[in-house]
This record gives C-alpha cells, sequence and structure tokens, in this order.
C-alpha cells in the first residue's frame, strides 16, 4: 500500500525569520484526504527574477574517457571538496561560494530538458539524509562509475541538508556528463525558509550568505530530463500547460519558483492512482494538479514516451507504478524524516530496459543535542 505523506501546513514559529521579502509559500496540505483551496493556474506564467546567464561559461578538458572536468587546479580543489564531505564535515563559507558560483556555470548551459543516455540510475527525494545517501552509493555505485539522474529535493527534512546539496553539487561540478541534477520543490527561497534548509545554513555559517549561494544555484537548476528520448524525468509530474516536451524546452526556469503555471507543475503535480480520476484535478497540495490515467496515456503516446518517471512522493515500498505503468514514482529518501519506515527506490536504465530497485535506511549516528535543538521542529 502507497503512502503519500504531505507537508503539514508552517507553524507560526516557523515563519519568524524572513532575510528578506519573498513570495509568500505556497499552501500545502495536512494530508491527501484535506483538500486545500487549489491555486488558480495559467498557461501563461509572469516571469520574474529572470538571471542574466548568457555570458557565463566553463573551461573544459575532455579527459580519456570522455568526462568533462575542470583545469588540473580545480580539479584537485573539487576532489577534495568531495572527500571532506563524504566524511560530513561543510565547506567553509568561501568554498561554498566558490563551489556555487563554478556550478552555476555548468548549469546555465544545461537545457530546461536534459537528454540523458543509458546507462544511468534513476533518484528521487533525499532530503538531507547524508547517511543514507551514502547507502544509495554503497548499494548502487559511486559516480563516476555510474551514471546518476537526482529528480530534486536534496535539501529540507534531513539533518545535513548543507553537506548532502553541497556533495551533490560538487559531484556535478567534477563530473558534468555523468552526473544529472534536476530541480524539486524544495530548491526555492519559500520552502526553505519554512523547512529547515535556512535555519541549518545560519547554524553552521552564522550567515544567510551560504543559503544565498545555494539559492542562485536552484535558481539554474534544469526542470525535467529524457532518457534515450523514451523515459521522461521530473520532480513532480505533469501540466495542462504542457502538451509536448519542446513547450518544457522553452520555458524561463531562471527563476524563484513560480506559484502557479507551467514550471509550478512539473515540480508539484502527483498523479491520481485512485483508478476513478480522469483529466486534471484539484491537488490537495495546494500547488501543481492532480492528473488521471487518460492524461498519461495520451502524453506518452503523443511525445513517443514509454512512461514518465518523478519523485515527490513518500512510497512504503521505494517506488510505486500506477496508470497502467506509464508512470512510475521513485523516492530515495529511507525511512523520511527518520519516522516513516519506508524503503529507498532508484531505477536503473540499461541495455533498453528499466528495472526499480529498493534499500533500507543506513545506521546512523545518533544527533547531537544541538541538531536537535536547531531543526527538530521542522521535520515531525
Amino acid at each position: 500500500m502507497t503512502s503519500s505523506y504531505l507537508h503539514p501546513p508552517p507553524s507560526p514559529a516557523s515563519l519568524t525569520l524572513q532575510p528578506f521579502p519573498v513570495p509568500p509559500p505556497p499552501r500545502l496540505a495536512p494530508s491527501p484526504c484535506t483538500l486545500g483551496s487549489p491555486l488558480t493556474h495559467s498557461p501563461a506564467y509572469i516571469h520574474t527574477h529572470t538571471l542574466n546567464l548568457k555570458n557565463r561559461m566553463i573551461d573544459e578538458i575532455m579527459d580519456f574517457d570522455g568526462m568533462a572536468s575542470l583545469s588540473l587546479t580545480s580539479t584537485n580543489d573539487v576532489d577534495s571538496w568531495i572527500a571532506q564531505l563524504k566524511k560530513k564535515e561543510p565547506l567553509s563559507l568561501k568554498e561554498v561560494d566558490n563551489l556555487c558560483k563554478k556550478v552555476q556555470e555548468v548549469l546555465v548551459e544545461e537545457s530546461n530538458l536534459v537528454e540523458v543516455s543509458s546507462p544511468v540510475t534513476i533518484c528521487g527525494d533525499i532530503h538531507g539524509q547524508f547517511y543514507d545517501l551514502m547507502e544509495l552509493f554503497k548499494v548502487a555505485g559511486e559516480p563516476p562509475e555510474v551514471n546518476y539522474l537526482f529528480m530534486g529535493d536534496y535539501v529540507d527534512r534531513g539533518y545535513y541538508s548543507v553537506v548532502v546539496v553541497s556533495l551533490l553539487l560538487a559531484l556535478k561540478l567534477r563530473y558534468p556528463q555523468r552526473v544529472t541534477l534536476l530541480r524539486g520543490n524544495h530548491e526555492s527561497r519559500q520552502t526553505t525558509q519554512v523547512y529547515g534548509f535556512y535555519d541549518e545554513c545560519f547554524s553552521i555559517y552564522n550567515t544567510s550568505a551560504a543559503w544565498s549561494h545555494f539559492m542562485a544555484v536552484f535558481d539554474t537548476l534544469p526542470l525535467s530530463a529524457v532518457v534515450d528520448d523514451s523515459i521522461l524525468c521530473m520532480h513532480g509530474g505533469l501540466s495542462p500547460s504542457l502538451d509536448t516536451l519542446d513547450q518544457i524546452r522553452i520555458l524561463d526556469r531562471f527563476q524563484e519558483l513560480p506559484h502557479e503555471g507551467a514550471m509550478c507543475d512539473l515540480l508539484w503535480s502527483d498523479p491520481d492512482d485512485s483508478g476513478w480520476r480522469a483529466g486534471w484535478g484539484m491537488n490537495a497540495r495546494g500547488a501543481g494538479y492532480m492528473w488521471g490515467a487518460d492524461i498519461s496515456h495520451d502524453f506518452t503516446h503523443n511525445n513517443g514516451l514509454e512512461c514518465v518517471t518523478r519523485a515527490h512522493q513518500v512510497m512504503d515500498g521505494g517506488f510505486q507504478w500506477c496508470h497502467d505503468e506509464k508512470v512510475v514514482t521513485v523516492f530515495s529518501a529511507p525511512n523520511y524524516c527518520y519516522r516513516c519506515g519506508n524503503l529507498a527506490g532508484y531505477m536503473v536504465v540499461e541495455d533498453g530496459m528499466h528495472t526499480c530497485h529498493t534499500f533500507e535506511a543506513a545506521p546512523r549516528e545518533k544527533t547531537g543535542p544541538l541538531m536537535r535543538k536547531t531543526l527538530g521542529g521542522y521535520f515531525f
């Protein structure tokens, strides 16, 4: 049986910390059984906070196996960052600034719809669960030996979001052709100020500067990917504003996550697997849509796709197919929030086949009192 743990509404105490005026967060419902007031969606959304990134470039050198890498000195720096982060040690503020600026130069060159070739391992939400990310690399292999496609939600909820997102960005910088990072609904200013990432950044660096650096990176993350021209991947789901893949390619993604429209839907929508819904309906989350099996069949058929792979929802078994195996949800944070007891899943695409695998939560050290006091209220 599948569980869909949706975010509870933020408490008044969690909304007191606002470093600068930002749009209000999307309305989040306490459970899928309590329908919130849906946002009004429009096929055309307002483009705001657009970044001028056209002139940014990166000096890449192609090494012997086709991977793009940085210059020798920079490569050594990134390798040392990766080694440090794998020991669960955060980078310095200066290193975070440097990492974020460099990885933005890589990400801005990627399309809204990244074309990925197999073999590749596709993963869902991580949510700051450092030990479980290490367990994933242990059971499925590490980059660059294994190619990875992560579908977003790297931060919030878990205790080690800073280290997790720093490590994934460093891996993307070091192996840009072997690691693909997509944006999730938690890679936004509104959500991270409510669910823990902002507070964690401030507790480590005693300033909001690191959080601001990460937000600038999040504004450049691609929205979706297509594997072998047959498997469409995104964090959330489909949108009534999008009928073709080309419509995804022309979206303006270089901005804070909007509250409505196609970009919002790609990161917030959910499939309805009840079996009775047809077409589009309200989403209990207060953002995005619910869509029926008929939408999945039409979209995959019209775009020559085998299936849609997405994340965004906890699955007790780590993954679950629906809509006559046209849609699969993959969730890669086992024992979500350190209490849900779910398995984690990932999908391997290789030799024209795709198979889903599961793993259990890794043993972890006891979290210190300071971390519990600082972040505990966001997780339960």
